[in-house]
This record gives C-alpha cells, sequence and structure tokens, in this order.
C-alpha cells in the first residue's frame, strides 16, 4: 500500500518558509548583542535584555495565539504575521535608540510566537494522520537548518560587511519567505475553525496537551544550559573557537537521525524515540560537565543534538495528538508557551547558578534535572499503563 505524502507543496512552502524565519530570529539572536555592544556601545547586561525582551512577548502572546488563529484563521495569521515580522526585520536598519530597539524586538516577539504556533499547527494538520510523528520531525528539520545557518549569514556577514548589509540580507530572505507561503495552492491549507469569539481558559491552555508539555518545559529548561552559556563554557575551557562547529555537529546530528526517529515513532510508538533521547541527552550534559578536550566537547555535541532532536519533535507530536483535531493550534500553543516558559527561566536561574558556583555545576544540574524527568516520565506512563489494563480488565 502507497503512503499519503508528506512533502506536497503545502508543505514544502511551510518547510521553506519556517527556515526564512528561523535564519532571521537565529541571525538576530547571534548579532543583536554584538551591535549593541560595538555599535550601540551599551553593556552585556543590555545585550541580553534584547533576547529577554523577545521571549517575553513571545510568552505573554503564545496562550492566546490558539484562540486567534481559531478566529481568524490559520493561513490568514500567517500571512499578515508573517508580513508583520517581515516589517519589524526590516526596522532594525533605521532603529538605534536602544529603546526603540527594545520595543523593535517585544513587538517581533509577538508576530514570531503566532507565525511559530500557526506554521506547526498547519503543518499537522496538512501531514497525513499515520505519518504526523515523522511529518512534524521532517518539519522541525526546517529550524535545524536554521540554528546552523543564521549564525553562519550573520557572523560571515558582519565581519565582512556590516551590520546594515546583515538587516538589508535578512530581510530579504523574509521577503523571499513571505512570497513562498502565498505560492502555496489554494485550498490546501486548512481555513479557519468556526468558534465562539468569547475568551475562556480553555482558550489559553489546552487541558489535553498540559502534561506533555510540562515535560517540554522542562526539557526547555534544561537546553538554556547549551542555548545560553556553551559558547562562555567553551571560552573558559579554552575551547571557544570550536564553538560553533559543536552546534554544527549538534544540528548535523538532528537532521540526519529525524527520518529514522519519525519513522520509528509512528510505527513502533514515542517510547522508541523518547526513552533514548532522554538518555542521549543526559549523557551530552555529562560529557559537558568533564570536558576537558576538542575530542569529548564535539562527542558531547553528539549526544545532545540526538537527544534534543528527539525528545522536542515527540514531545510536540504528542501534545498535538493529545486533543482533537480542530484543537491543533491551542496544543501546539500550549507547549510552545512552556517550552519558552523554561527556556527563559532556565537562561536566568543558570546563570545565576554560573556567577556564584561555576559552569560545570551548570551542566551538572541541567543533567541531573533532564535524569528526574526522565524517571518522572517512565513513572507516570507505568502508571498509566496499569490503569489502562485495570479498565481493560
Amino acid at each position: 500500500m502507497n503512503k499519503e505524502p508528506i512533502w506536497t507543496k503545502s508543505f514544502i512552502s511551510l518547510f521553506i518558509t519556517n527556515i526564512a524565519v528561523f535564519i532571521v530570529f537565529y541571525g538576530l539572536v547571534t548579532a543583536l548583542p554584538l551591535y549593541a555592544v560595538g555599535v550601540l556601545g551599551r553593556t552585556d547586561q543590555d545585550a541580553g535584555l534584547l533576547m529577554t525582551v523577545f521571549l517575553l512577548s513571545a510568552i505573554v502572546v503564545r496562550p492566546f495565539t490558539g484562540k486567534i488563529l481559531d478566529v481568524a484563521g490559520k493561513r490568514k495569521m500567517l500571512w499578515i504575521s508573517l508580513v508583520l515580522y517581515l516589517f519589524c526585520t526590516i526596522l532594525y536598519y533605521f532603529i538605534q535608540p536602544f529603546a526603540a530597539l527594545l520595543v523593535l524586538r517585544f513587538a517581533q516577539g509577538i508576530w514570531f510566537s503566532i507565525i511559530t504556533t500557526a506554521a506547526v499547527s498547519l503543518a499537522a494538520d496538512i501531514v497525513p494522520v499515520a505519518r504526523r510523528g515523522a511529518g512534524l520531525g521532517y518539519f522541525t528539520m526546517s529550524t535545524n537548518l536554521s540554528v546552523v545557518l543564521g549564525p553562519l549569514i550573520a557572523l560571515s556577514i558582519i565581519q565582512t560587511f556590516s551590520f546594515d548589509v546583515l538587516f538589508i540580507v535578512l530581510s530579504a530572505l523574509m521577503v523571499i519567505g513571505v512570497l513562498i507561503s502565498a505560492m502555496a495552492p489554494v485550498g490546501t491549507l486548512p481555513e479557519k475553525t468556526v468558534g465562539k469569539k468569547r475568551l475562556s481558559i480553555g482558550d489559553l491552555f489546552e487541558k489535553g496537551a498540559m502534561p506533555v508539555a510540562l515535560f517540554g518545559s522542562m526539557i526547555g529548561l534544561s537546553y538554556a544550559s547549551v542555548l545560553s552559556y556553551l559558547s562562555i563554557y567553551a571560552q573558559e575551557k579554552g575551547l571557544l573557537a570550536l564553538a560553533s562547529t559543536f552546534f554544527l555537529v549538534f544540528a548535523a546530528i538532528m537532521l540526519m537521525t529525524r527520518p529514522f526517529t519519525g519513522k520509528l515513532f509512528d510505527e513502533k510508538g514515542p517510547h522508541y524515540v523518547i526513552i533514548p533521547g532522554f538518555i542521549s541527552f543526559a549523557i551530552g550534559l555529562v560529557l559537558l560537565v568533564n570536558m576537558d578536550s576538542a575530542f569529548s566537547f564535539l562527542i558531547a555535541g553528539v549526544f545532545v543534538g540526538f537527544g534534543y532532536g528527539a525528545l522536542v519533535p515527540s514531545f510536540q507530536t504528542l501534545a498535538v495528538q493529545s486533543t482533537k483535531h480542530e484543537r491543533s493550534g491551542y496544543a501546539t500553543a500550549t507547549f510552545f508557551t512552556l517550552f519558552d516558559s523554561g527556556l527563559a527561566l532556565g537562561s536566568y536561574v543558570l546563570g545565576l547558578i554560573a556567577i556564584h558556583f561555576g559552569y560545570q555545576n551548570v551542566y551538572l544540574i541541567a543533567a541531573a534535572l533532564i535524569i528526574l524527568v526522565f524517571f518522572s516520565y517512565l513513572f507516570i506512563k507505568r502508571k498509566q499503563k496499569g490503569q489502562e489494563a485495570i479498565q481493560s480488565s
């Protein structure tokens, strides 16, 4: 029997558009701190605010995105948000006052939260239900590619040309993303769901997705140790030159394993992906604790890359599967709200731990948290299995 295709024209257009959005995101995450310190003459603490404000707006808005998509329509809101995200990207070329830059970051975070929720929800709607694990896994590869391409493009341009050239290039990439999103065949992207316009607590958080999203928040908290502090830790260890190579290995492992893990998720079940993912992620973080050479540093990248690449798409898929088809936008918003919250909390709390106890303890605590979450996951699943056995007897 032929399988229903995943790589349709609509899926490919969403995939490419998502790459453009995240190249801009990761490019700005890499370049703006350097821009704030080197061009605007701000402090390192001020530079950190550029990321904090962006995440804050995404976290505040994210719970409402499910309702917004439900009332206005996923496709319509995706295109509106893409255009406004593009407009914000263009404004970086013109805005220099730091206070105005913070306002711009907050505004762009709003459109980013709507875009990412709409894109993943649309991808979940488009792919065949029986192949949703593989489909969302493939879609996540667009983000994985951007993890490498965003910083690579940003650093190459600012080292060779200037920040103004970078802002122009990123704006041009977003123009391409917007145009490609509009090329999806008419009628292939799901339209809005008819629903009540009055807001309720169920419109802010999808109840069925909450347990899965809580696991996602803990994974995000641990991942903050890698996203926010790896470069500083590598510099402390005399391995800063290999930091970009670490992320290259990290992304390459995710890209190579996604087709396999997505297929395994669909055919064997989520446990066959999630359990190895937890183990690999924990091993990678422990290797970072004891990092003393280039080899151990890059091997840690292999384990962290596989673990993170297995866990996040799997829990994201479980969040979508935990509710009705028409509630996929709410489930996606709930998952990302808690994941972003964990990431933001981890960036702050782990930073305090680094200041007082050192970066080795940051990765030790992150590894311990992942192990604790792993055993919590096993306990809950065993309990659910026991309850299902009782009900069926």
